[in-house]
């Protein structure tokens, strides 16, 4: 009797596993999770994507969701933090049970996600606020790769754009102000190697910390050097801290800087200050509704919405996510997930371009330079 009914609960739990079918897939909604920045100097960068991302799940379910499924999202805010960000990915896959993994934030951050937790768990990740060449590597290169797909340009994309630009207008004395983590290097090394091609070194290099403006002691460096050309790898505190501080010391260099550090918050902590930097941006330009991934995200904003490379990059990444999953079927798992994202090799998303396959995880090098006009105009 014991015997039977220990067969009989075998078989009821096989059979709820099997019911049950994928962790994060139920018969009704699919769980997504989300790991970014919703407090501290880079808070306003996640909660625009989180309101997109949200905004987006809700149009997307209004419409009969993913093949029969609605979509919902497990946002945990991790303030820019390495250690937060490998927390929340624990929580996320262990304990929320999520499907999949969406719409990550910094280089550091998700490194150490991907190699400590999600890799390891093989939980795919669609997009993250990232050019690092460690997040690029082929899955033979790192096995932890495989669950990793950019939808960005990468870092040595961005800087190899710029110091192309500042050559061609004859500058040779281009300094470096980066941010000291994985952001940064990443950005420095990609300045490096581009100033490298044209037979240049970087005329002078100081660092600030993740979080920090502490910026004088990189003010005096690179002062020191009075360059013609300052490549800014840092997020927008950092990098108003720097051009205040630099005009504060009568340094008038051309100011370059990545698409991180978010041109309309630059803007707002500027205001006319911000005139006349340049950046290096890897989506088409939020504010021209004649490309039509571009139109769809103005449209999904509604007339109260203000558009921003942030927003349209999470979008952008929602969109990979969703189109992928409707390409794996109702039969849904993460092996079939990933199948179908590898398929999507030259995907066009209506004007926008990823491609990925078994060994690629690039998923775009598209780069457009920009500057900031008057009255905080971003120009194309």
């Amino acid at each position: 009797m014991r015997l039977a009914k220990a067969l009989l609960l075998g078989l009821l739990t096989w059979m709820g596993v099997a019911v049950a079918g994928e962790i994060g897939v139920g018969e009704h909604s699919v769980l997504i999770g989300m790991s970014a920045p919703f407090s501290g100097p880079s808070g306003v960068y996640g909660l625009d994507m989180k309101s997109v991302i949200t905004a987006y799940f809700r149009q997307v379910n209004d419409t009969g969701g993913v093949n029969g499924r609605r979509l919902e999202l497990r946002a945990l805010d991790d303030g820019y933090e390495t250690e937060r960000t490998v927390a929340n990915t624990k929580t996320l896959i262990s304990n929320e049970k999520v499907f999949a993994l969406l719409a990550y934030y910094g280089s550091s951050p998700t490194t150490a996600a991907m190699n400590d937790v999600f890799g390891l768990a093989r939980v795919p990740l669609v997009g993250t606020i990232s050019g690092a060449d460690s997040l690029r590597q082929s899955p033979r290169e790192n096995p932890n790769n495989r669950y990793l797909f950019n939808v960005r340009a990468s870092y040595a994309n961005e800087t190899e754009a710029i110091v192309n630009q500042l050559i061609s207008l004859g500058f040779s004395n281009i300094a470096v102000f980066y941010q000291n983590d994985g952001f940064g290097k990443s950005g420095l090394e990609g300045v490096v190697a581009a100033l490298k091609k044209h037979g240049q070194t970087p005329s002078a290099v100081a660092s600030v910390e993740r979080n920090s403006v502490d910026v004088a002691a990189a003010v005096q460096t690179i002062g020191k050097a009075n360059p013609q050309a300052v490549v800014m790898v840092t997020l927008y505190k950092a990098t108003a801290a720097f051009v205040r501080e630099m005009k504060q010391a009568g340094q008038r260099p051309t100011l370059m800087t990545l698409s991180p550090v978010g041109a309309d918050v630059l803007v707002q902590e500027l205001a006319e200050n911000a005139r006349g930097i340049g950046i290096s941006q890897v989506m088409p330009y939020p504010w021209n509704d004649t490309t039509p991934i571009v139109r769809d995200y103005q449209k999904l904003l509604g007339k109260q919405g203000k558009p921003s490379y942030f927003g349209i990059e999470a979008y952008v990444m929602a969109r990979v996510l969703v189109e992928a999953m409707r390409k794996a079927g109702r039969d849904l798992t993460r092996e079939k997930l990933i199948a179908s994202l590898e398929g999507m090799q030259n995907h066009d998303l209506g004007g926008y371009r990823v491609n990925f396959s078994a060994s690629e995880r690039q998923g775009s090098r598209f780069v457009d330079l920009t500057v900031i006009g008057s009255g905080g105009r971003v120009l194309r």
